[in-house]
């Protein structure tokens, strides 16, 4: 195989950024990768009242990224965000952030990201552009991610790992509570992997 082949299968990888895909060079036609949710987390961080940035988590991440090889542009990816599961650690915190002060996870259980285009910007990153559907609010979001590998995990499924981050305001998804002492800009940090 091509250096330019072996360039061309990394790019398209990139494709599934959230985060999220893996490719297999043996086939051309569009191919359905999915998100591994034990080895899938976003972490997100937010300024609290100056003194600190405190962390939490979301597990159990699940989505599914179609990979058109020969037309990265038509690739797409679509994720499922468990909200009502959030964990940062302190159990009262997290049962705040389940209440209609935050997430408000009885009308609003689960977010959603789809991608809508991809921009690749290098042998190994991509700007993957998409809706974020939190708190019942849609908004566009941009993801930059790195591809970290591409191969074989340890039982044989071809596997691609990311890393991706992006800062969206909570404000723009109508969670107000506390403003401004309390960050309206969270940070938010993806580390994932995708089997075929």
């Amino acid at each position: 195989m091509t250096n330019l082949s072996m360039k061309k299968i990394n790019m398209l990888a990139l494709t599934g950024a959230f985060l999220f895909l893996g490719t297999s060079p043996a086939h051309a036609e569009a191919q359905t990768y999915t998100l591994d949710p034990t080895h899938t987390a976003i972490t997100f961080h937010i300024d609290h009242f100056g003194f600190s940035k405190p962390s939490g988590k979301f597990m159990d991440v699940s989505g599914q990224v179609v990979l058109d090889e020969e037309n990265p542009a038509a690739s797409s990816v679509s994720v499922t965000i468990p909200v009502a599961d959030v964990n940062t650690g302190v159990a009262k915190l997290d049962e705040h952030l389940k209440t209609a002060d935050f997430f408000d996870v009885a009308q609003f259980p689960t977010a959603e990201f789809k991608s809508t285009s991809v921009e690749l910007t290098g042998e190994s990153t991509a700007k993957v552009h998409g809706d974020l559907t939190l708190h019942g609010v849609t908004k566009p979001v941009t993801l930059d991610v790195t591809l970290n590998k591409l191969a074989e995990n340890m039982f044989k499924k071809q596997t691609a790992g990311f890393t991706a981050s992006t800062t969206i305001k909570r404000s723009d998804f109508g969670i107000t509570t506390y403003l401004p002492n309390l960050g309206d800009e969270i940070a938010l940090n993806i580390e994932s992997e995708a089997n075929l």
